[in-house]
């Protein structure tokens, strides 16, 4: 009997090595072809858009339009660099002093504040919305990965078009539509900074009705942005190329 139950256990543990390393392939030919296409849609668009549907609200549509770097005002990358993570240029995925920073002084529950660009792009695109330590370790695993493949002007590209801004707003340029009626490329140092200000909570902050918190949150980016250097430490940093 104990023959048998170590030869099954032996055979789920295989079985259970072969799917993770199945699982693992199959993301690593996604991550190798997104270093080239466009991105279709996120894991969170995915979520949005079922939980929506389960909810009976039919009328939602999780919407997105792809576009380059170049199809993007140059405001808008130093924005979220900006507010989201001023050492985007220096680290591997992970800001290992930024976290222990924010669970030293705050705690678990603002762990958000830890994250970089790269992790929270690895988390928009391939994982499930919300807050756990499993969840933590799968996104820090697919962030090392794509850091690894990716350029940090790749991984710019991607947040930029699958980052939430809104109910149902996804990518800059479903945002600049929706909220300034115009294209991305053209988006003004003050609409980026206002952009980027709704990113920690896009669906409780609001572009159309910024908030006083909005507002001074904004102004924080909008310094932020001309401490780093403006426009050119983008281009220091080959994350945009100007355009002539």
């Amino acid at each position: 009997m104990i023959i048998k139950r170590k030869a099954g256990w032996s055979r789920i543990k295989k079985g259970l090595i072969r799917l993770f390393l199945s699982v693992t392939g199959l993301w690593l030919v996604v991550v190798l072809l997104l270093t080239f296409l466009p991105v279709p849609f996120s894991a969170v668009m995915a979520e949005r858009q079922i939980t929506a549907w389960a909810s009976g609200n039919f009328s939602y549509r999780a919407h997105s339009d792809w576009v380059s770097m170049d199809e993007i005002s140059p405001w808008m990358p130093l924005a979220v660099i900006s507010s989201e993570d001023q050492r985007f240029t220096e680290h591997w995925g992970i800001d290992f002093g930024a976290v222990q920073t924010v669970l030293t002084q705050q705690g678990e529950t603002h762990l958000r504040g830890a994250s970089t660009l790269s992790q929270q792009t690895a988390k928009n695109m391939f994982l499930w919305d919300g807050r756990s330590w499993v969840r933590k370790a799968i996104e820090a695993g697919m962030t090392l990965g794509i850091e690894a493949i990716w350029r940090k002007k790749r991984i710019l590209t991607i947040y930029l078009n699958v980052a939430e801004f809104g109910p149902g707003i996804f990518g800059v340029e479903a945002a600049s539509q929706a909220y300034f009626h115009k294209p991305a490329r053209q988006l003004t140092e003050e609409q980026a900074a206002l952009l980027a200000a709704v990113l920690p909570s896009p669906l409780r902050y609001k572009v159309q009705t910024p908030s006083r918190y909005v507002q001074m949150r904004e102004q924080w980016i909008m310094r932020q942005m001309r401490q780093l250097g403006g426009q050119a430490f983008l281009t220091q940093h080959h994350l945009y190329s100007q355009r002539t």
